[in-house]
């Protein structure tokens, strides 16, 4: 008589969705977290989903794969555009919309963690929430950055897109990956009781980790060379929205013996940048650099940064504790310049709005003696936190109903 074989338990399934239109924010996220969730003692299988075809540039970890579905492109008054598909909005949504939920339907997560959106862009999650909700076996979680937009625009924004019918029906928590001591997003867009009582605070995501990878020495190594000079860094994320910054760094005045490195962004448009590359190329001080998919070993060996104010870039000068300089975008939303002013009231960061932007502004900040950054007041131990609070997910996570 034969013995029955019995198929060894699988690893617990995980899904991180990011819509990713505006800057790789979104996708360094869930890079990190997949990262840290990677790391727990259950080790789970992990597929993110993601709008950014330039996913396939960056280190995954171990037990991670990645879906890249057709971008969309955000537009400065925040409407979306297919990036490079076509201009057929609607079949662009219809393409990911059933790209997603067939993937996610046959990978069968037991957590599936949702970024910033909670019906995903265009609503493209829609059908994929009620199929989840009906079969009861996958843990919903809406991840949130610190800040959304002016508390005004946010209710407002969520109640036109029921976002707060969606977070209560059939999400089980939502994190929001930020300090309240710091700023209190549940309180200040009245989230609190609309969704449910769910909702708890992780703290801000430490990057430092990523120094440990290869991959960000050898980046690091390959845009110094054998210059030793101490160098000056301006980056500006994705590079769509980061010309005008990118326009006074090449022009400013580097402090003596000293040079610069700018980072343009892959979605920088080809003529602008090339305008950047002569002129920087000109000078004896400067070298462009398109795109870095891992440039936090260049961020650490900064004298000083000057950049834009998105969460990730704001999270990489907290973990790294350098000088920095941040030229928060005010379009299509505030809340860059919400956070770059609290983290300045601080004295965590030195803030130029965008009217001020000059190469002579730069010049200044740069000409006189570096602010040293303050140190322990922003909580930064949210990844810790998300792995706990994954795991605490995960081992319940078999057989779940979502109540109503």
């Amino acid at each position: 008589m034969q013995t029955a074989i019995t198929a060894p338990p699988r690893a617990p399934r995980i899904v991180l969705y990011s819509h990713d239109t505006l800057g790789f924010g979104h996708l360094r996220r869930n890079l990190l977290i997949a990262g840290a969730l990677r790391d727990s003692a259950l080790a789970p299988q992990i597929l993110m989903i993601t709008g950014m075809r330039e996913a396939g540039a960056f280190e995954l970890p171990s037990g991670v794969d990645c879906l890249s579905m057709p971008a969309y492109e955000k537009a400065r008054d925040g409407s979306y555009r297919p990036r490079d598909l076509g201009g057929d909005l609607a079949t662009l949504v219809q393409i990911r919309a059933q790209a997603i939920k067939a993937a996610v339907e046959a990978f069968a997560p037991d957590l599936m963690i949702v970024d910033n959106v909670p019906r995903g862009a265009l609503e493209e999650l829609d059908s994929l929430l009620q199929a989840l909700h009906a079969q009861g076996q996958t843990r919903l979680v809406l991840g949130l950055r610190d800040v959304i937009d002016t508390p005004e625009a946010v209710r407002r924004q969520w109640a036109e897109k029921r976002n707060y019918e969606a977070v209560a029906r059939y999400y089980d928590d939502v994190w929001v990956y930020g300090d309240p001591a710091f700023y209190n997003l549940l309180e200040e867009c009245g989230m609190t009781g609309s969704f449910g009582g769910k909702g708890r605070f992780t703290g801000y995501l430490d990057h430092s980790a990523r120094l440990a990878s290869p991959i960000a020495a050898r980046a690091r190594n390959a845009v110094l060379g054998d210059d030793p000079r101490p160098y000056v860094l301006c980056a500006v994320g994705g590079g769509r929205d980061g010309h005008a910054l990118c326009e006074a760094f090449v022009d400013t005045t580097l402090p003596e013996g000293h040079r610069g490195i700018l980072v343009t962004g892959s979605q920088m448009p080809d003529v602008l940048r090339s305008n950047l590359r002569y002129r920087a190329e000109a000078r004896g001080d400067m070298v462009l650099v398109d795109f870095m998919p891992e440039p936090i070993a260049l961020m650490q060996g900064a004298v000083r940064i000057i950049a834009m104010g998105g969460y990730n870039t704001i999270c990489e000068v907290l973990s790294l504790r350098r000088p920095a300089l941040i030229a928060p975008r005010i379009t299509p939303r505030a809340e860059q310049m919400i956070r770059a002013e609290k983290l300045a009231a601080r004295g965590l960061v030195s803030v130029i709005g965008p009217d001020r932007i000059s190469a002579e502004a730069l010049g200044a900040w740069l000409a006189n003696p570096a602010p040293q950054p303050g140190q322990g007041q922003i909580d930064m131990g949210g990844l810790d936190r998300v792995r706990g609070l994954a795991e605490a997910m995960l081992t319940g996570a078999r057989d779940l109903r979502i109540a109503n």
